[in-house]
């Protein structure tokens, strides 16, 4: 294979996304044609590709490798077996499954065709948390002993973000703490380097918002010692704090991390802060293809790509997409039945 040819499923924000990457900003790989979704065909016309009526028909193309998922996770399951099932690589849309079952199915089905499944942790290619992993692989803070994650914003905001995304208040999917939570358990996995042992969460709803979940307080244990804490509330009472956005506090055995996901990477070592990294500002609603936008997104694409025409697995596997699902959901049984949880979770394995 000299290059990977594409389709991608689904037509929203994020479908378009993966286009503009594709046609500007990956090499070894190209589009072919785009399904699913009310503005699939416009979205196939605007980048000069094929329109699909379906996803067989997608997927049942001679001249497609691999298919991109920009969809919702509550009904990826079936979209992952039919592109297993035509031998397509599949590189899906974060969270992985709304439930360890189904990633487990999906993770099944592709294993026993031999095709590759990446997740979209497009966090880890942004470029704060990608320095931040950076430093800790030097040595510059010692072994992480505690990280502290939070990200918050006003019910408002995510009250119309229902209106724009209503699949997010789906019984059936992750809900906006699936859809949150899976960027920052994955981060502090991956920053770690070790798997969470012991989950102790809160999961409620305290305004009067009228979706589950929308406030969660978690505790985690990691095998090796290290410790974390999570706390997301998107029911802010029509105010935000200063820095509000998805932020991380790292402590190590010689030094600090402070990082947000959109602004700088901080080093506090030896009684002094160094900014080590700072991220270009861009507006990811009046400008979506802003290339500082994208870098994220293409260095992930491109790392999908170049491990299919490497014949090696992704840096990010269907496993790493399913840990994330997996603290998630002991967040979940932790929060119904008052008790801290024990992982791995016993789960369907196909």
């Amino acid at each position: 294979m000299s290059t990977v040819r594409i389709g991608i499923v689904g037509s929203g924000y994020m479908g378009r996304t993966y286009a503009e990457v594709l046609d500007k900003h990956t090499f070894g790989a190209t589009l072919v044609a785009v399904a699913v979704g009310q503005r699939a065909g416009r979205l196939a016309a605007d980048y000069g590709v094929d329109f699909e009526s379906s996803l067989e028909a997608l997927v049942a193309r001679s001249d497609i490798d691999a298919v991109i998922l920009a969809t919702p996770e509550q009904s990826r399951l079936s979209q992952v077996l039919s592109a297993a099932a035509a031998q397509k690589h599949v590189l899906s849309e974060k969270p992985l499954a709304p439930d360890l079952a189904q990633a487990d199915q999906m993770i099944s089905a592709c294993a026993a065709a031999g095709v590759t499944l990446m997740v979209c942790q497009t966090a880890r290619y942004r470029g704060t948390l990608a320095h931040a992993k950076q430093l800790v692989a030097q040595g510059r803070i010692g072994r992480v002993w505690q990280v502290r994650t939070y990200a918050m914003g006003m019910a408002q905001d995510y009250a119309d973000f229902v209106g724009v995304k209503p699949w997010v208040a789906d019984p059936a999917s992750g809900g906006f703490f699936y859809d949150q939570a899976v960027h920052n358990f994955d981060f502090m996995r991956w920053l770690i380097g070790s798997e969470a042992k012991q989950v102790f969460a809160y999961v409620n709803t305290q305004s009067g918002m009228p979706w589950p979940g929308m406030s969660i307080m978690a505790q985690i244990q990691y095998e090796g010692g290290a410790m974390a804490q999570l706390n997301l509330c998107f029911e802010l009472p029509g105010v935000e704090f200063p820095e509000h956005t998805t932020r991380f506090q790292v402590v190590g055995e010689t030094g600090l991390l402070d990082l947000d996901m959109y602004t700088s990477v901080r080093l506090g070592k030896n009684g002094v802060w160094e900014t080590i990294w700072e991220q270009p500002k861009f507006d990811y609603v009046n400008d979506p293809n802003s290339p500082v936008r994208l870098a994220a997104h293409a260095a992930m694409v491109q790392e999908f790509v170049s491990s299919l025409l490497e014949g090696r697995d992704p840096a990010v596997t269907g496993a790493d997409g399913r840990a994330a699902v997996e603290i998630c959901e002991a967040c979940m049984i932790s929060a119904r039945t008052g008790q801290a949880v024990s992982l791995p979770l016993k789960v369907y394995r196909g």
